[in-house]
C-alpha cells in the first residue's frame, strides 16, 4: 500500500469469492469513505459471526475480516501494522482509532466447497486469533 501509484487502493481475494465486477460500485461509493469494506450478507464461520458481533459492531461494519475494501491511500499509507496476520482487523482499528470513516457495501457471496485456510476447526482459530489480536489494539 505504501507504495500504491494511485489514490485509491482496491484488495480483493485472488481465489475470486470476491465478484470483481462489484469494484466499480466499490471505488464509487468509497468516494464518501476513506475506507470501504465490501461485507458478505452471510457469515459462514461462527467465528466471523462472533467478530461481527463484537469488533464488528465497535467499527460499524458486519464483515471485519472481509479483505474485499477500497481504501483512499492518503488513510492507510503511513500506518505501522504489529500484529502479523489479522485478515485486516487491524487496518481497520487503526483507521477508526485516527478518526477516519469506514463505510460499508453488503453483497451477496457465494462460498467455495473448500476454503483456502483450512478446515472448520483451523479456520476459525485463526479467525479468532485475529480478532483477540484485533480486538486488543482496540482497547490499546
Amino acid at each position: 500500500m505504501k507504495l500504491a501509484k494511485y489514490s485509491v487502493i482496491v484488495t480483493i481475494d485472488a481465489d475470486l469469492e470476491n465478484p470483481p465486477e462489484l469494484i466499480p460500485d466499490l471505488v464509487e461509493k468509497a468516494e464518501q469513505c476513506d475506507i470501504l469494506v465490501a461485507s458478505r450478507a452471510k457469515l459462514p464461520r461462527i467465528s466471523e459471526k462472533l467478530a461481527s458481533g463484537t469488533l464488528g459492531k465497535l467499527l460499524g461494519v458486519k464483515d471485519v475480516f472481509s479483505n474485499f475494501r477500497v481504501y483512499k491511500k492518503e488513510t492507510v499509507s503511513n500506518f505501522n501494522l504489529k500484529c502479523g496476520e489479522t485478515f485486516g482487523g487491524e487496518l481497520l482499528v487503526i483507521a477508526k482509532k485516527k478518526g477516519f470513516k469506514i463505510g460499508e457495501m453488503r453483497y451477496e457471496s457465494v462460498r467455495r466447497k473448500n476454503p483456502r485456510i483450512g478446515g472448520t476447526l483451523k479456520a476459525n482459530l485463526r479467525i479468532l486469533w485475529a480478532l483477540i489480536k484485533s480486538l486488543t489494539v482496540y482497547v490499546i
